[in-house]
């Protein structure tokens, strides 16, 4: 049967799966939200311990999700692996930087006898969480906004502009749609902790929380609307004939949104989800907000890595030479390469299922005071 998929077929599904791990990575952010929350929400040395024990006990899984994207990207998409990556890479660089300074962190924090001390494992930690999230979003923002490379016949890559990418987070959208990542991963974060922790004898961390994950959504709330106010309204980079000739096209996203009324649904019932998941976590004793603001943010997520790729769109749009905007029709594997790969692909909802069950078993008992004083992170 995956045999006889058509290539066109075959370059929409695997963009899909890459969006699905993009917007599972969103999710995961969770880690990196809840590690800019530790001086805000932790006021004692026993309830840092218990932030940073409960987030790490999963900030390989961001991270792993992360480079999991990323090799996906490369097998599927070569070109736009090799464009951006090769031609932005200082924004790449330094997104890295910051998941290497946060697995330092974790693994030296309590090191006796190291040189930087405990807060200063604590500022990488914010670093990752802030800066970090903050260029994956502005990054992603260039899949609308385009970036300054041009290919050669060749596929050479000619960066056109000095920062090599970094220049993405002086557009406001980018900066907005960064900003949105942060403070949504705030408020997972937050939401995280609140189901992770047993706070019987931290009942004023479990309040501070509670306030942290509303605080966080509502100022959230101005950066997620001016995107979706600009998704509406902006011009977009479609495929206007059967040449694959490029061209600006007026509200080109809000006509994608139209044409995949699927997409649409997805956009809605995820802010919805993460509207109940912060008002389960706020405005009640409910410790379910984290599954509900989770699968929201999954949702959303992959609308915004769907968007702008899906209706004969250009994901990855060229300022410099619209000619060498990427789409999923230039920019993929060959069929055999994609076929192959969509074999190897059915083994994926087996390790899914491996991974929920291996959370269910570190999760299933609530991380107490008694755990956490003398070890762990």
């Amino acid at each position: 049967m995956i045999g006889n998929l058509d290539y066109a077929t075959l370059q929409h599904l695997w963009w899909l799966i890459c969006s699905i791990v993009g917007a599972l990575f969103l999710f995961l952010t969770f880690v990196q939200g809840g590690q800019t929350l530790l001086w805000q929400v932790a006021k004692t040395d026993t309830e840092k311990a218990l932030v940073i024990n409960s987030l790490g006990r999963k900030w390989e899984l961001t991270f792993t999700t992360l480079v999991l994207f990323g090799g996906a990207l490369f097998a599927a998409f070569p070109k736009f692996y090799a464009t951006s990556f090769g031609g932005a890479y200082w924004v790449w660089i330094l997104i890295l930087f910051t998941f290497i300074i946060q697995a330092v962190s974790y693994e030296y924090r309590k090191m006796p006898g190291n040189v930087l001390g405990e807060k200063g494992y604590e500022l990488f930690l914010f670093i990752n969480g802030s800066v970090g999230i903050l260029l994956i979003g502005a990054a992603v923002g260039t899949f609308y906004t385009g970036s300054n490379f041009e290919l050669s016949i060749y596929n050479f890559v000619k960066w056109t502009h000095p920062m090599r990418g970094l220049e993405a987070a002086f557009s406001l959208f980018n900066l907005s749609l960064g900003l949105f990542l942060v403070f949504n991963a705030r408020t997972l974060g937050a939401m995280y902790l609140i189901n992770n922790i047993d706070y019987t004898d931290v009942p004023e961390m479990e309040t501070r929380l509670r306030q942290a994950a509303f605080k966080n959504f509502v100022i959230s709330l101005p950066f997620l609307l001016y995107v979706l106010v600009s998704l509406l309204l902006m011009k977009g980079f479609g495929i206007v004939d059967d040449q694959g000739t490029i061209a600006l096209v007026t509200r080109k996203y809000l006509g994608n949104l139209l044409a995949n009324s699927w997409l649409l649904v997805f956009l809605l019932v995820g802010l919805v989800l993460v509207i109940l998941g912060v008002f389960k976590t706020a405005k009640s004793d409910s410790t379910a907000g984290i599954w509900f603001g989770g699968l929201g943010t999954v949702l959303v997520g992959l609308t915004v890595l769907l968007l702008p790729a899906y209706n004969n769109t250009a994901f990855y749009p060229s300022k410099a030479s619209l000619q060498s905007s990427l789409t999923i029709y230039n920019a993929s594997s060959s069929p055999f390469t994609l076929t192959v790969m969509t074999y190897v692909a059915i083994a994926i909802p087996f390790v899914l299922a491996y991974v929920a069950y291996v959370w269910w078993l570190m999760d299933r008992k609530k991380l107490t005071v008694e755990e956490v004083v003398g070890h762990g992170y």
